[in-house]
């Protein structure tokens, strides 16, 4: 999801797209993750759906600029590990958990699914998580 909610006092939520400092700040958060998960520099790039040399570029410091599919896959990044830490208590288990088979993905893990390189393939598994913590 590109959009997130903001209050704006009258009870109603606007919608606002996600700045360009927000991704920079998810990308840096996604890079962590990604270490927990123990993701490759390789998967990281199709899970960003960055050219592997771009990703380098941008894990060193030299972040570009994102455009909208690339602040929804960050959102979704950050949404399936919130969804974990929700889910599990021990952060542990759930940095285990994405590379864990898993019979609602047919057997494959949470990172197998994802690594299909689409965005649809992130939404799958947070929704799948989203669902289970009864979201």
């Amino acid at each position: 999801m590109q959009l997130h909610p903001i209050d704006t006092g009258a009870g109603a939520f606007d919608p606002e797209p996600i700045t360009d400092l927000e991704a920079a700040a998810m990308f840096r958060a996604v890079l962590n993750l990604f270490k927990r998960w123990e993701v490759t520099d390789a998967e990281a790039a199709v899970l960003l759906d960055l050219p592997a040399r771009t990703f380098a570029r941008w894990k060193a410091g030299e972040i570009g600029r994102l455009g909208r599919d690339g602040k929804a896959r960050l959102s979704n990044l950050m949404g399936i590990h919130k969804a974990l830490r929700l889910i599990f208590r021990e952060p542990e288990r759930g940095y285990r958990w994405i590379k864990a088979a898993n019979t609602a993905f047919g057997g494959s893990s949470g990172l197998e699914v994802m690594l299909g390189g689409e965005l649809t393939d992130l939404m799958r598994v947070r929704r799948y998580l989203d669902a289970e913590r009864g979201w």
